[in-house]
């Protein structure tokens, strides 16, 4: 089944709705964005969903998670049952959204929130994963140029647990509701296993799922109405999503 991620979450309200949905993550922006969420509430929507992760007996310790491989499938592969295992443990993940963020002011700001897994957004490099005392999406954006090849190239192993497909755009890193090239998607995810944002609804989802079969899908303004997160259009996207397979 494909996992969900509801994304740019601003209140207790919003995250509970993702919950009770059924989303596997929520997501929490602190890079500069209309969306982006005071220390203050993100640190209530951390409580109101659960223990943070780092305040849980874990069976196993974060060195497990690791692997050797170089091989893009092996290496994503190893993050996504990773991620799997975390999820049993907790539901949804909470995730801290930067862009371009000093690696101490994230740190920081995860351990003060509670937040369990960290995003990076901007045009970091991926060895900077490394710098992050969570786990780490790491997003590609893929450019209107792009072939699958060529986006691929671009992803690195020995860093970040999974990779996030978003479209580029001049203006913003993510959000911004631009679809992806969903060929071009589901030939990279034919690769490895990825995430998939950029123009996802509750009406096209269940097609994005089927076309790319990604690993789990991200949501933001399309579950929006007037700016502001639809608890309803919530619920619709995580139904529609969970049904797709």
């Amino acid at each position: 089944m494909t996992r969900v991620k509801i994304c740019g979450c601003r209140s207790v309200e919003q995250a509970l709705a993702a919950a009770e949905a059924g989303a596997d993550f929520v997501g929490m922006v602190f890079a500069e964005s209309r969306r982006k969420v005071s220390l203050e509430d993100a640190s209530e929507i951390v409580r109101a969903l659960g223990a943070p992760l780092s305040e849980l007996e874990m069976p196993s310790p974060p060195s497990l998670f690791r692997t050797d491989a170089t091989d893009l499938r092996a290496w994503f592969d190893h993050g996504a049952s990773a991620l799997d295992r975390l999820i049993q443990r907790k539901r949804p993940l909470t995730v801290g959204v930067f862009a371009n963020n000093d690696p101490e002011e994230i740190n920081e700001i995860v351990d003060e929130c509670g937040i369990d897994l960290v995003q990076l957004s901007g045009g970091e490099p991926w060895s900077a994963c490394l710098l992050i005392n969570r786990q780490v999406i790491k997003v590609l954006h893929v450019r209107d140029a792009d072939t699958h090849a060529s986006a691929i190239a671009r992803a690195e192993t020995g860093s970040a647990l999974a990779v996030l497909l978003d479209r580029a755009g001049d203006a913003a890193y993510g959000g911004a509701g631009l679809p992806l090239d969903l060929r071009t998607a589901n030939a990279i995810a034919a690769t490895m296993p990825v995430w998939l944002a950029g123009g996802l609804t509750p009406d096209n989802v269940v097609e994005a799922i089927k076309t790319v079969q990604p690993w789990c899908v991200d949501v933001s303004s399309g579950v929006e109405t007037d700016g502001v997160k639809d608890l309803a259009k919530i619920r619709a996207f995580v139904t529609a999503a969970k049904g797709a397979t």
